[in-house]
């Protein structure tokens, strides 16, 4: 096998993972998303986030995010609401059918796992999926303070 270089492997994956996707959401109605939403679905926990948590989250400018969640939410799939704990600030959530659309977005991506641990392994896929969870939780969801004093 031909080694591939880890940008191209990660996109690669990544790929494979959305040629699956797509198709699917629309079949159970949610054809209006699109690969550029998941800088918020990726990123969103059912709590909901501060958009400065979402854009840190998916590696973009608040600008860029905003833009993604004004978007979702005309489409209905997010909602700004007040932040309990800041007034002036605002909590992304969101809402019924945003829920719904990423809830059947996980199912996909645990249908995939599930997959390649049957090709692969169990153990391997639950190595790298360690492995990339841990590279993640160091390099972007960590604190920048964190990150910096690293």
């Amino acid at each position: 096998m031909r080694e591939i270089p880890l940008p191209g492997l990660l996109q690669l994956t990544h790929d494979l993972f959305e040629r699956e996707l797509y198709p699917r959401l629309n079949t159970a109605g949610f054809g209006d998303l699109r690969p550029g939403h998941g800088c918020v679905f990726g990123t969103i926990t059912p709590e909901g986030e501060r958009l400065t948590v979402l854009a840190e989250r998916a590696n973009l400018t608040k600008q860029a995010v905003g833009e993604v969640v004004s978007e979702l939410e005309r489409a209905g799939y997010v909602e700004r609401v007040p932040d309990p704990s800041d007034g002036r600030a605002k909590i992304i959530r969101l809402t019924k059918r945003g829920t719904a659309a990423w809830e059947f977005g996980w199912s996909i991506l645990n249908d995939v796992r599930e997959r390649w641990e049957q090709r692969y392994g169990k153990e391997r896929v639950a190595t790298a999926v360690e492995l990339l969870s841990e590279i993640v939780s160091n390099e972007i969801w960590a604190a920048p303070a964190a990150r910096r004093a690293a």
